[in-house]
């Protein structure tokens, strides 16, 4: 493959100014530029794009890094991210893995945003200090160089504890995420300090970790040492999914024999029959509003920490206890 050395060589001129000559440098007069141009197309020279996006220090590629990415959760936060860094004009790329964590100090993406555990706040402050540009969707983080789009998980499981205590439930079963996810952290710390101000509740930790199949493991669980109706916030919808999946297995009906809230309201969970209520929030809004505030650090422009609100969506899985 050619290179500009060889098309310098050929057309009898330095490599700066053939340099400048692909790149439409004024600095080069108009027929040295057409003899080097046609040098090039003659040779195949193709530039390596690595080297002249190093030379002008932008990819036009924004890199999302998820600890995993199945579900429908993430198709819904891409869509997002996706529509908005187009319109842009950037492109996007999926990572996952400590390995991927290169791409920013070695600058093959213009700027991250971050919804992933294996990142250290250490590791991210690092890469702040140098001057990547970084937003965050699962940390409390400061730093010029990084802005925070957060989830109002707060609000979510108030909304979900409430609604349990408006039902007449006195004891919820709490189906938790991983215990390094930030939300499932958020989540259950809201969940712990609202029922501290409900004397007549309590609350009984599961161990789940946002999977289908954790979900199933709890409602067995459950099923194995039912007595009485059950009340269960799962704090993400595919768990509540996995606990549907197992309990259509056997005559316990949910909304009847177990009610179930989730979090998230994704796609998926519009075809539950019950209907499952959840905390609902737009996941396409948020990867949108990251996409754009991390656009707004590149260009220097002002930036500041935002919250997506949340609502609770009622359905037919949570019907009143009567005592």
């Amino acid at each position: 493959m050619a290179n500009i050395k060889d098309i310098a060589k050929k057309a009898g001129v330095s490599i700066s100014t053939v340099s400048y000559a692909l790149n439409g440098s004024s600095k080069v007069t108009p027929e040295t530029s057409a003899k080097i141009l046609a040098i090039a197309k003659e040779l195949n020279y193709t530039p390596i794009a690595a080297a002249r996006n190093l030379k002008k220090r932008e990819t036009k590629i924004i890199g999302v890094f998820f600890s995993e990415y199945t579900g429908a959760f993430y198709g819904q936060l891409l869509q997002g991210m996706r529509e908005t860094l187009s319109q842009k004009g950037y492109d996007l790329i999926v990572c996952s893995g400590s390995q991927s964590h290169r791409f920013i100090p070695e600058r093959m993406i213009d700027g991250a945003i971050i919804l992933d555990e294996t990142f250290s706040s250490e590791e991210i402050m690092r890469f702040a200090d140098l001057g990547h540009k970084l937003v965050v969707l699962d940390r409390e983080i400061n730093h010029p160089n990084i802005t925070k789009v957060l989830l109002d998980n707060k609000n979510g499981s108030e909304s979900a504890i409430q609604y349990f205590d408006k039902q007449n439930f006195t004891e919820v079963y709490i189906l938790s995420g991983p215990d390094g996810s930030y939300d499932s952290n958020q989540r259950l710390s809201a969940v712990r300090e609202t029922v501290k101000h409900k004397q007549n509740m309590t609350i009984i930790e599961m161990d789940g970790d946002f999977t289908k199949s954790s979900g199933e493991e709890a409602a067995r669980q459950l099923a194995r040492e039912y007595s009485a109706p059950v009340a269960v916030f799962c704090l993400n919808d595919e768990m509540a999914i996995g606990m549907y999946n197992y309990l259509a297995k056997t005559n316990y009906r949910v909304g009847d024999h177990f009610h179930i809230i989730g979090f998230d309201n994704i796609e998926v969970s519009h075809y539950l029959q019950p209907r499952l209520t959840t905390i609902d929030y737009s996941k396409e809004n948020w990867g949108a509003l990251a996409s754009e505030q991390l656009i707004n650090l590149i260009s220097n422009q002002p930036v500041e920490n935002k919250q997506i609100p949340v609502t609770l969506l009622e359905g037919e899985s949570v019907k009143r206890k009567n005592n």
